[in-house]
């Protein structure tokens, strides 16, 4: 049984790649791109997900592909655009995926192109992805929530209101797309009920090549972020759960909090 919709217009399934990693992508989101007629993808997450699968599968996937993928303030496709190809694609009697990175409905702009798909009578369905804001802190070995420490978490952009973000150090803050805004998110955190001395987490480029983490606490970080240049992609953590992972051990009993880094094997 097919995975799309039998429609002779075609249809859309938006489908979460996950933080990167070809293991980590759903049964149901691979077949779909074993499906595809056309795949529409972004930059994190998606693309490095089809080299993978390409890889192994030891040749190209059958579907036209159709980068559409952003960076930090230079999006050539615009959003508006992607909301059209994957119309006029479906349209056309393809079966088209909509590759993105982490879920579709976490910071991904998911809901608009699902919203757009209906205005336009196309048949569009969603398929979960594991978003970077709880795979990447796993990386690290930290828990979002941890009996005696947190009860709950909260997943926000750099380019969202902190000062509005209530709570403590039992209740997480994971930061998304926050590098370029880290020192005045830090600030604004350290000024409410966390306190300068909360514990941080930087884990950049999770599941890739590059994977790093950082450990400081909302006083340091941005210093520390800076003198070791740390860039984007990369997850924030604040929180007591920081102090859970292996690579914080030691680092909240000295005055200067240690940096650790790690690979992928």
């Amino acid at each position: 049984m097919s995975i799309f919709t039998h429609s002779a217009r075609g249809s859309v399934l938006l489908v979460g790649a996950g933080p990167g990693d070809l293991g980590l992508l759903t049964v149901k989101g691979l077949r779909a791109l074993e499906a595809a007629d056309v795949i529409v993808a972004d930059r994190l997450g998606a693309r490095p997900v089809i080299d993978q699968l390409e890889a192994e599968r030891g040749r190209r996937l059958d579907a036209e592909i159709i980068d559409v993928g952003k960076l930090p303030g230079h999006h050539p496709v615009p959003q508006q655009r992607i909301n059209e190809i994957l119309v006029d694609r479906a349209r056309a009697g393809h079966r088209v995926v909509r590759l993105k990175g982490g879920d579709p409905f976490v910071f991904g702009r998911g809901g608009e192109e699902l919203a757009h798909c209906h205005a336009n009578g196309v048949d569009v369905q969603v398929v979960p992805g594991v978003t970077s804001a709880n795979s990447v802190p796993a990386v690290a070995g930290i828990p979002l929530t941890h009996r005696g420490l947190a009860t709950a978490y909260t997943v926000i952009t750099g380019h969202d209101q902190l000062a509005e973000l209530g709570g403590g150090r039992d209740h997480t803050v994971v930061v998304l797309m926050g590098i370029g805004t880290l020192a005045h998110s830090a600030m604004i955190l350290a000024r409410g009920a966390r306190g300068a001395d909360c514990p941080v987490a930087i884990i950049e480029d999770g599941y890739g090549t590059g994977q790093r983490v950082t450990i400081g606490t909302l006083a340091t970080i941005a210093f520390q972020a800076a003198s070791r240049q740390v860039r984007s992609p990369a997850v924030v953590v604040v929180g007591d759960v920081v102090t859970l992972s292996p690579y914080a051990d030691g680092a909240f009993e000295t005055e200067q909090p240690r940096t650790e880094l790690t690979r992928n094997p």
